[in-house]
């Protein structure tokens, strides 16, 4: 029922909408990524702190149901629009330009084996009548996203991705050391945990775990042992967690010295993205999710976290395998690995390989917001 009322009011908006006029130099960002690598937002910021003569709305959340008439009539009037999700627009002279939010290794799309035909129909509709151009990377990205929502070839432009951009270009180490971590310590290291999202495995077990303060859901998790092990390393963890993993262990979350979980409402009081702070981290620890394709740029230590690969391959599939060829970093099923890996990450065995993946996937990824911008120059 929500969603057919949900639908019915997007059509009355739409249907207002259409009567306004577009203005030339209007751009209207519709973000539906938070604050977690989101392309919306950081072309934002870089539209607001470059071209400040330029008329540009952010709109977030997207979509909403709680927009007033006048951000609906700034999505009529713009010329340029771009979204971190699905491709939409309002009329036909309008230009839609699809940021998508990552590069999928899990399938999605016509690709999951846990979507119905229906909606991926739907979905690649909507792809094929709204999106007029789609940001890439590589003709791997290309390849991967074509796969699972059926774009056209000549709907792709090799910009790159905006938040590539901010990647390189971190707040300093010792703010996030000093913020989250209240130290100030010169050499010590940052590393970031980040997994996919797992509620949907509609598993219990790894839903209680993650509650009880178990954020990696490994079978012997210690916070205890894991803090200890970081302070004899001299290395901090930064936590972040999809918002709704987040809700479930934030009160569950033992104060301890060198853990920190990096809440939504951090990185909107200090109006940053979640990519200004990944730049300046030492080493990522992650599972399936896209953002180890991105951490290629840095050519830092990545380590992976494969307990749960079985019910990800069954659930929805992955779109690359085996998945131990195509990951170019330790994989640990457990703490004691886990706390193996931490303890030795300096060895780093994994650069050449982590360069070759780089080459694949991001052969675009600098000056990449300029490149999107030029773009719209063009279509004038």
């Amino acid at each position: 029922m929500k969603t057919l009322i949900f639908s019915l009011y997007l059509n009355v908006m739409k249907a207002f909408a259409h009567l306004v006029p577009i203005e030339k130099e209007s751009y209207v960002i519709l973000n539906g990524a938070g604050r977690s690598g989101s392309n919306g937002y950081l072309f934002y910021k870089y539209l607001k702190n470059i071209h400040p003569e330029l008329d540009v709305t952010l709109v977030e959340p997207w979509p909403s149901s709680h927009l007033s008439w006048k951000i609906w009539k700034k999505i009529g009037s713009a010329k340029y629009i771009f979204t971190t999700h699905e491709p939409f627009k309002i009329k036909k002279q309008q230009i839609s330009i699809s940021f998508w939010h990552g590069i999928p290794l899990k399938r999605m799309g016509v690709m999951a084996h846990n979507t119905a035909y229906r909606g991926n129909k739907r979905n690649m509709n909507i792809w094929h009548k709204e999106a007029d151009y789609v940001v890439s990377s590589s003709d791997f990205y290309e390849t991967l996203m074509s796969s699972c929502v059926g774009i056209e070839a000549k709907k792709y432009v090799r910009t790159g991705f905006p938040r590539l951009d901010y990647l390189v270009k971190p707040i300093s180490k010792s703010q996030i050391l000093n913020d989250l971590f209240d130290c100030n310590e010169a050499k010590a290291k940052i590393g970031i945990y980040m997994p996919t999202f797992r509620f949907e495995l509609e598993d219990k077990n790894v839903m209680e775990k993650i509650k009880s303060g178990n954020f990696f859901a490994l079978s012997d998790f210690n916070i205890q042992k894991l803090n200890d092990q970081l302070k004899r390393n001299n290395q901090y963890l930064i936590i972040k967690l999809h918002p709704y993993e987040m809700n479930l262990v934030k009160s569950s979350q033992q104060s301890v010295s060198n853990i920190k979980l990096l809440s939504n409402e951090y990185l909107e009081d200090n109006k940053i993205d979640l990519y200004e702070i990944i730049g300046a981290t030492d080493f990522l620890i992650t599972d399936f999710s896209s953002i180890y394709f991105d951490y290629l740029l840095l050519n830092k230590p990545i380590i992976f976290i494969d307990n749960l690969l079985e019910q990800y391959i069954n659930k929805r599939g992955l779109l690359l395998s085996p998945y131990q060829e195509i990951v170019p970093g330790e994989l640990v099923d457990n703490q004691r690995k886990l706390l193996d890996s931490l303890a030795k990450i300096d060895e780093d065995e994994f650069k050449e390989y982590r360069q070759f993946w780089k080459k694949i996937t991001l052969e675009r990824n600098n000056n990449c917001c300029q490149a999107v911008y030029e773009l719209t120059k063009r279509m004038k």
